[in-house]
């Protein structure tokens, strides 16, 4: 009995790894493609000229740009710098670490094409309106003077032949699952193994979609456990075929995607502590919020 689990166990990890690799070199490539035409420059230059348009422009800015919750700080910064209004900046910090377009592909794979424009919807929102609203609470006269010095995104590059931005595109894609990976295989891994001997009783019992208080806590437990969303995903799918509710794991997606350790050691440098404190408790306010309303409509 034991050997057979075990083999199922193998057969379990190499499928969610296969699928995994997969789906993300070919959305890694063409989101590579999206960055030779949009770079962090032109993003910068957008924001700065079209003031009025605001947090709903900087959410979307933050949705189509591939940026991971720590590369997303010094384009913030890049972005105050060149004056671009602070609530369409912070909207933009909100949305790009949850709403990437890597994110919303594993999203769209995995989950369904009901959950994910649920949440993209939500994150979409939120993350707009409350960047209005951190601007209207005078939020940016807590955020430090701070400057970022180096090169310009690849500002100029208009005369680039395709073929080399199709190359850049592939090699980007390449290297970023060759980083990825690992993680990726302890997701698969987890998933692999909860599947296979992880009772369902218990996960209904912990995060089912009964206990009131599942989504709260498990949005709370995201931010510290930093699991990024390339593992979040396979170990996941595989709670939800256990019972797991699926706001909690929305939850726990969000807290850990939107506010990990390393971010808020980022923010620290370049905000004071109530804009830092503000963040939190935004991004927990984001993820319960997501996961009520997706236990709710899905």
């Amino acid at each position: 009995m034991t050997t057979i689990s075990l083999a199922q166990t193998l057969v379990s990890f190499l499928t969610l790894v296969a699928e995994l690799a997969a789906l993300f070199i070919g959305i890694s490539f063409l989101v590579g493609l999206l960055q030779e035409y949009i770079p962090a420059a032109t993003i910068r230059r957008v924001l700065t000229d079209r003031m009025g348009q605001g947090n709903i422009l900087g959410a979307a800015l933050g949705t189509v740009t591939p940026f991971c919750s720590c590369s997303t700080i010094p384009v913030m910064v890049g972005l105050l710098n060149a004056g671009a209004p602070f609530g369409a900046t912070s909207s933009f910090l909100l949305a790009s670490p949850l709403l990437n377009p890597v994110i919303l592909g594993l999203f769209l794979a995995v989950f369904g094409w009901r959950v994910t424009v649920v949440y993209a919807v939500l994150c979409f929102s939120l993350a707009a309106i409350l960047g209005a609203v951190w601007e209207k609470v005078g939020l940016a006269s807590y955020v430090k003077q701070v400057r970022v010095v180096g090169a310009q995104d690849g500002e100029g590059e208009t005369d680039v032949p395709f073929s080399v931005r199709l190359q850049r595109a592939l090699r980007n894609a390449w290297t970023q699952f060759v980083e990825v990976l690992p993680y990726l295989v302890v997701g698969a891994g987890i998933g692999a193994f909860i599947h296979d001997f992880v009772p369902a009783s218990w996960v209904v019992k912990v995060a089912g979609p009964q206990n009131s208080l599942a989504i709260p806590v498990a949005a709370l437990v995201g931010i510290p456990l930093y699991i990024r969303v390339e593992t979040m995903i396979p170990i996941g799918q595989v709670l939800l075929q256990k019972g797991m509710g699926l706001g909690a794991l929305m939850a726990l997606i969000i807290g850990g995607a939107g506010a990990s350790i390393p971010e808020l050691s980022l923010l620290a440098s370049i905000c004071k502590p109530r804009l830092l404190a503000a963040f939190v408790v935004t991004i927990l306010a984001v993820a319960t919020v997501t996961g009520f309303v997706l236990n709710l409509v899905v």
